[in-house]
């Protein structure tokens, strides 16, 4: 399997981070580490299998680095993402909003080409294709209705 590097903008000659964060969420994270005393850790965020559209965000808070991890820092938040969840999250947003309702992180990607309504899993179009064959029932949860973005 074929390493993934974080995207080098040549004309700028830098590495762009895999993800961004609002000064918002970076601001919320910080305080959240503060509270829990985690000095030298960084925020993890990742992707794995599972949810109610196939793959579901995940972000925690992690003292090591492991080889492969893309790692930068966005608003003095260090952040680490694997290789793996790299190839889902290329260009993706992370965001705090607060409303009525509560608050909460909310991730914008551009790779999902269809969305849980809680917004907590997703589908790429490489997953749509592999599935088109099969019906899309069960792709929404109890609570929230499927959204797709076609």
């Amino acid at each position: 399997m074929a390493s993934i590097e974080p995207y080098v903008d040549e004309a700028a000659s830098t590495t762009l981070p895999v993800v961004s964060l609002s000064e918002t969420a970076a601001s919320r994270l910080l305080a959240m580490m503060e509270e829990k005393n985690l000095e030298g850790y960084a925020l993890r965020v990742f992707v794995s299998g599972g949810g109610c559209s196939g793959l579901q965000y995940g972000m925690t808070f992690d003292d090591e680095q492991r080889e492969g991890d893309a790692d930068f820092v966005a608003h003095h938040l260090r952040v680490l993402v694997d290789p793996i969840s790299a190839q889902y999250m290329q260009g993706a947003t992370v965001d705090y909003v607060d409303s009525l309702m509560g608050g909460g992180f909310k991730i914008d990607n551009p790779n999902a080409v269809s969305s849980c309504g809680c917004g907590h899993s997703f589908r790429t179009a490489e997953q749509d294709e592999d599935d088109a064959s099969e019906s899309d029932a069960g792709t929404g949860c109890g609570s929230c209705s499927s959204q797709r973005y076609d």
